[in-house]
């Protein structure tokens, strides 16, 4: 059978692999690929959830009493909130926006993985600029690497998939070199797990108005647990979430979404709580592994990164045989969420075999 005529695809979107989700697990197996919360919804969210609108209505094409709660919490103007189908639709966005053919796009690798496919699909350059030894973001290098072809970098803080954070210096420093019409994002999807001194934290910090050119963005994903249904923001200037509205698909928050995100709000006390309980579990994963030899870099979301190098493949290998799915990466490393209790002492008896 001859093979059929197919529609030309751009020759570098071909070869771009699809994104790809952390491995799915068995009934008896812990799920650690992912950084999803490990605890169910709270009654209150569930109860939001089950009150929400007949599906066969279109919801809040602009997310309005979303962004107006989110507004008031930070004491901004509702337009200075963008709300999307999580911070990921955002990075879309903003690029798309922004860069084009012949444009650049920084930013620090490793990190997000989506990062390098985003400035692509936009047809513009990526310019990935390598992490210190210490996994931490090289703010230096990222601002040696601005031309006049750049057209925005991209900071995550804590570092997925590593896990370090930006100080509030360093930002302060690198947004002081990059010029002004370079779009910063500031991609804060793990803000809440932070306990170390001096992190930056775009949203209390205010960066946003004496830096217009600077994007906060943050996520009900993580945190607060929300990950299957798709909701997260940016706070920014106005005029700048405007070009992210133009080039966002309307209608993608659910209705179901915007009040569970709003109930999460309102139990705000108690995922702190939740976020507590897992910030103590990461302690002991990291402490733990590190007592054994592994040289896992400060963790401040809700996962470890195992520098695993040419190894990568053997110990994720050995960490499925446990019934651990965890998240490896090529070459590089294996980043394990934090997830249930009885996960803990199973991830560390797994990687005491492995040294």
């Amino acid at each position: 059978m001859t093979e059929p005529i197919l529609p030309r695809i751009r020759p570098e979107i071909a070869a771009l692999p699809p994104y790809r989700q952390g491995k799915q697990a068995g009934a008896d197996a812990f799920k650690l690929s992912s950084n999803e919360n490990p605890f169910d919804p709270l009654p209150s969210v569930a109860e939001a959830l089950r009150r929400t609108v007949p599906v066969n209505r279109y919801p809040d094409a602009t997310a309005g009493a979303l962004r107006a709660r989110l507004g008031e919490r930070y004491g901004v103007e509702p337009d200075a909130v963008h709300v999307a189908a999580g911070s990921v639709s955002i990075l879309y966005q903003l690029i798309a926006a922004a860069a084009s053919v012949g444009d650049e796009v920084i930013y620090a690798w490793r990190s997000f993985e989506a990062y390098p496919g985003i400035p692509l699909i936009a047809g513009a350059t990526a310019v990935p600029v390598p992490l210190r030894a210490d996994a931490t973001h090289d703010l230096d290098a990222m601002a040696d690497a601005v031309t006049d072809r750049t057209r925005a970098i991209l900071v995550c803080t804590p570092n997925n998939p590593t896990g370090p954070i930006v100080t509030s210096s360093e930002f302060a420093a690198f947004v002081a070199r990059v010029p002004a019409d370079v779009l910063i994002i500031l991609d804060e999807a793990y803000a809440e797990f932070v306990t170390a001194d001096g992190a930056v934290d775009g949203l209390a910090e205010r960066v946003f108005e004496e830096h217009p050119n600077v994007v906060v963005l943050r996520t009900f994903s993580k945190a607060f647990g929300l990950a299957g249904l798709r909701v997260g923001y940016a706070i920014g200037h106005p005029r700048v979430l405007d070009a992210a509205r133009s080039t966002g698909i309307p209608l993608s928050v659910t209705s179901a979404a915007e009040r569970a995100a709003i109930a999460s709000l309102d139990a705000e006390a108690e995922l702190r709580e939740r976020v507590a309980v897992i910030v103590e579990r990461r302690a002991r994963l990291r402490d733990g592994l590190n007592a054994q030899g592994w040289d896992v870099p400060d963790a401040q979301g809700n996962f470890v990164w195992l520098p695993t190098g040419e190894r990568t493949d053997e110990v994720a290998a050995a960490f499925v045989a446990a019934d651990l799915i965890v998240r490896p990466f090529a070459g590089d490393g294996i980043r394990i969420s934090v997830g249930e209790e009885e996960s803990i002492a199973r991830v560390l008896e797994t990687a005491a075999a492995l040294r």
